[in-house]
């Protein structure tokens, strides 16, 4: 299939992003629409599910009409997605009954404060948190009321699926239900306790299916299209890199940041700190896991420079500043703005700078905050004990080059940024081709990846551990 084309939907937090690949894994065209956020209330984040989906319809389309192609020319649709969104929809008008509650959202902290610990991390690799879907759908569902029978849940995936099938097709797939709290991690099924603890009933949840593999047929665009590829955002832009074989791993610098490292078959309890969850299944196949490190704010920390303190007229200028100085000059900015995910999980730890002086300017707190989100990057690493030789890294900020080597300095490996820096697009492409043929092989796939950039670690270790002490005693006074 040397002509094949494939579309990948990337439905994401800020936008909907459509790329078009051809079977060498190049872009041939690409298109976004922008989705907005609604904060009704302070840590409340919702979306409007009907915008998600006018988003895809018109990224696709933009995308489609970049590459001079059209729905009818294409093999296969992969999806990937925000994860932990949660929409809840009327099935006989496939029409949303509340908005969606978003990832981010924190209106249930009370709730999951009052779950056993022991059992969700047993039951699904998770820790209760507000990030998951399953205290949203209870939330979800006390306050819409009705049968339950009448209605639909999913991650953005299944929502996706729905409206592109007409209705047709209630599915998800094994990575995006394992960010639920609902699924056992063992099986990957859902789980019967944890539905009753929820008071979830098993009609309202999604088919459990493969990540590639064929899912459904999409009415797309006037065309007849088969999906065979789905995967969550983070675990697409595993696949998407290449990760492959235990022990490989990415790191996904976004508004957070998201360290994944493959952990083969094993389904196991993780290390102190970390969460479990399913990476993919392809058609036939045992499922790969994943151990997981979720770090609530990176690329946020520059935003809020720029936008809430107007020390940066754009992230770009970020780079630059850091470079102006030798050293940091014993300042760290432990950015806590959300409070602490991985490994600390310390949802009410807030943020901090130390080391301040007369001499601290911006350049000072601009580079505190790119070297943070090497340092938590890096505590993630650690608590992995899984010996990475190589980080894999990818999202808007693997483009700024001090941030990437300071990485490699830290960690004290070698870090890899892909030419095509949209891995999960990439991801969703791979395990939709995968799914109808494209490539026979994820060997296949790996061949055709690209480097652009290579950083090795230059930084004397005696160095990179004085600033890794430094960071070690913000980060202490912060979690007091």
């Amino acid at each position: 299939m040397s002509d094949a084309l494939v579309l990948a939907i990337d439905q994401g937090t800020t936008g909907t992003t459509c790329i078009v690949f051809d079977a060498e894994l190049r872009r041939r065209g690409r298109g976004y629409a922008e989705v907005r956020q609604h904060f009704p209330r302070p840590g409340w984040v919702e979306h409007d599910p009907e915008e998600i989906w006018a988003s895809v319809l018109a990224a696709a389309e933009a995308a489609l009409g970049n590459a001079g192609a059209r729905a009818g020319d294409l093999a296969t649709i992969g999806i990937t997605n925000q994860r932990e969104t949660t929409v809840l929809w009327q099935r006989s008008t496939g029409r949303s009954v509340h908005p969606a509650i978003v990832w981010q959202d924190r209106r249930t902290a009370e709730r999951c404060r009052e779950l056993d610990r022991d059992l969700i991390r047993e039951r699904t690799g998770l820790v209760p948190d507000p990030y998951f879907s399953a205290t949203k759908l209870e939330w979800l569902l006390r306050e819409v009321g009705g049968d339950p029978a009448e209605l639909a849940f999913g991650t953005v995936d299944s929502w996706l699926v729905w409206q592109l099938t007409g209705g047709a097709v209630h599915a998800t797939d094994v990575s995006n239900a394992s960010r639920t709290m609902l699924l056992g991690l063992q099986d990957l099924e859902w789980d019967d306790e944890l539905l009753e603890l929820f008071g979830v009933t098993r009609g309202i949840l999604p088919r459990v299916a493969d990540s590639s593999g064929l899912i459904a047929e999409a009415d797309f665009l006037g065309a007849r299209v088969p999906i065979t590829g789905i995967a969550g955002d983070q675990q697409a832009a595993l696949f998407g890199q290449g990760c492959y074989e235990p022990g490989q791993a990415k790191a996904t610098y976004g508004t957070g940041s998201f360290v994944l490292a493959n952990a083969g078959n094993d389904a196991g309890p993780a290390p102190e700190g970390l969460l479990r969850t399913a990476a993919w299944r392809l058609d036939g196949e045992p499922a790969v896991y994943a151990l997981e490190g979720s770090i609530f704010v990176t690329g946020a920390a520059i935003q809020w420079l720029r936008d809430g303190l107007g020390l940066l007229g754009d992230a770009a200028e970020s780079e630059r500043l850091a470079r102006s100085l030798e050293g940091n000059d014993g300042v760290y900015f432990v950015p806590a703005l959300a409070g602490l995910g991985s490994p600390h999980w310390a949802p009410e730890a807030r943020g901090l700078i130390t080391g301040l002086t007369r001499g601290t300017d911006r350049a000072h707190l601009v580079r505190a905050a790119l070297e943070a989100a090497a340092y938590q990057t890096t505590d993630v690493l650690d608590a992995m004990a899984t010996g990475v030789e190589l980080l894999r890294a990818d999202g808007g900020m693997s483009e700024n080059a001090f941030l990437m080597q300071f990485q490699a300095d830290v960690a004290r490996i070698p870090v890899e940024v892909p030419a095509e820096r949209e891995s999960t697009a990439l991801g969703a492409a791979a395990l939709a081709g995968l799914g109808v043929g494209v490539w026979k092989t994820p060997a296949e796939i790996a061949a055709l990846g690209r480097v652009e950039r290579w950083y090795e670690p230059k930084l004397p270790e005696d160095e990179a551990e004085r600033l890794l002490a430094g960071w070690r005693e913000a980060l202490a006074r912060t979690l007091l």
